[in-house]
């Protein structure tokens, strides 16, 4: 099984695919040569498919660079980052690994390979290094296949059983859909938190387990902190203005009141302020990627760390909501490039209405008919950011996905039999839907909103 700490990366916005990933498959490359890194003169990272159509708006290039520098997403500040990527401009030099300068112009060592539409997944990057003659010392082209997950060809080319990414560690209660993880529930008279535990401390002790997640509570709260006051234009053409600053300011002034519409504001303003930190490059959580980072946040701020155990709750929340996302990543997806936005903002809402079902005290069938609620009810949904920005309709809609994910929850209390549409029904559905969705609408800014509005 994989871990629900993989779906839970700290890293910097916009994108997870498009940022995240490509730092990690660039650091990996000159990893995997270091044999020849005294020898290497020339880089080239050739961008395909989705990474190249959505230009620079997804800060790809940015990434690239980053990862050459050797830098680690958990622990890179996004400011920093921004000086380096403009130092390496300036100079037309960068250093490998942060052991060796060699001259690098971005504007012609990144290549948009437009024409280039990948078979294996439409996030593909080819990296190839030369030596000072010029001769290829090293040529690998790599995957980033969402949440920043990386993959080379040989690893996609591996047939998967039963459609499950390739298992990475024995665990006690293995699961690869969610009719296994409510029978695993059943027989262990457990909640989906128990199983979730039980698979985690095969991987690493309990202590670990818990400061990982009590670090990602920690970088999701920080990242709402920031944004609900930070003011200002996010980068790009379409001087989108930072909204959630002026949101949280009016609920500030009226903090009592209680007209049930509220609390559309308050899940509104810290999912918005989560995004926009997202789409200004900021540190984010992926859950389970930037472009869908704000929607578990809000829901774990306003529910979780305001009740009266916040630690329990935040555990519980991302247990439950990871274990949750753990099907999706198995058995479908959460590429924007493949499955549209439901695999990133439905994804995301569903995990977040399982997560927050199973505070209110579900059952782990309520908990998996809230997860079944919530992608329901995102089936189709598009991925078409404008101008390759993950602004517009990004932002929205992960204030919207947080509030359907408490509706999902709710509802998912209501009753206790099993939901006329099963959890593992509507993945199939999702990753179905897909792959029948014509390519314009998974972040490609090749159609909905994104050719349909001017860019500037």
């Amino acid at each position: 099984m994989l871990s629900v700490l993989d779906l839970f990366r700290i890293g910097i916005g916009p994108s997870s695919s498009h940022t995240l990933g490509p730092i990690r498959i660039a650091k990996r490359f000159l990893d995997e040569n270091r044999n020849d890194l005294d020898r290497i003169a020339r880089i080239e990272a050739e961008l395909q498919g989705s990474l190249a159509l959505t230009g620079k708006g997804h800060a790809t290039p940015k990434a690239v660079m980053l990862g050459l520098c050797g830098v680690e997403p958990e622990t890179l500040d996004s400011d920093e980052a921004d000086r380096m990527v403009e130092r390496i401009a300036q100079s037309k030099r960068l250093s490998l690994l942060a052991t060796r300068e060699i001259e690098f112009d971005p504007e012609r060592d990144i290549v948009f390979a437009y024409h280039v539409m990948p078979d294996l997944h439409p996030n593909g990057m080819k990296l190839s290094a030369f030596d000072a003659n010029g001769a290829l010392l090293a040529e690998q082209t790599y995957y980033s296949t969402g949440g920043g997950f990386i993959a080379t060809e040989r690893q996609l080319r591996t047939p998967a059983k039963n459609d499950r990414v390739t298992s990475t560690h024995s665990v006690p209660f293995p699961f690869g859909s969610g009719a296994e993880l409510l029978a695993h529930c059943a027989r262990e008279n457990a909640s989906i938190e128990d199983i979730v535990y039980a698979n985690e401390d095969a991987m690493r002790p309990r202590a670990e387990t818990d400061a990982r997640l009590d670090r990602v509570t920690a970088v999701m709260a920080a990242c709402i902190d920031r944004g609900l006051v930070r003011e200002g234009v996010l980068p790009g053409a379409l001087k989108v203005t930072r909204r959630a600053p002026a949101i949280w300011r009016q609920l500030q002034a009226h903090p009592n009141a209680n007209e049930p519409e509220r609390l559309f504001d308050w899940l509104n303003v810290y999912a918005m302020a989560v995004n926009e930190e997202n789409a200004a490059g900021g540190q984010v959580v992926t859950a389970p990627t930037n472009g869908a980072a704000g929607i578990l946040p809000s829901i774990l701020r306003h529910y979780c760390l305001n009740g009266n155990a916040p630690q329990r709750d935040a555990r519980r929340f991302l247990l439950t909501a990871g274990g949750i996302g753990l099907l999706y990543k198995q058995r479908a997806s959460i590429s924007g490039a493949e499955m549209g936005c439901q695999g990133e903002v439905g994804v995301a809402c569903s995990m977040a209405g399982a997560g927050l079902s199973a505070v209110w005290g579900g059952t782990p069938q309520q908990v998996a008919n809230a997860a079944e609620i919530g992608m329901e009810h995102n089936l189709g949904l598009t991925c078409d950011p404008v101008g390759g920005l993950v602004q517009v309709p990004c932002i929205e809609r992960n204030a919207v996905g947080s509030v359907k994910a408490v509706n999902a929850a709710r509802l998912s209390l209501h009753s206790s039999d099993p939901s006329k549409v099963s959890l593992d029904q509507v993945i199939e559905t999702m990753r179905q839907t897909g792959i029948d969705m014509s390519s314009k609408y998974k972040e490609t800014s090749q159609g909905g909103l994104a050719v349909n509005v001017v860019e500037c």
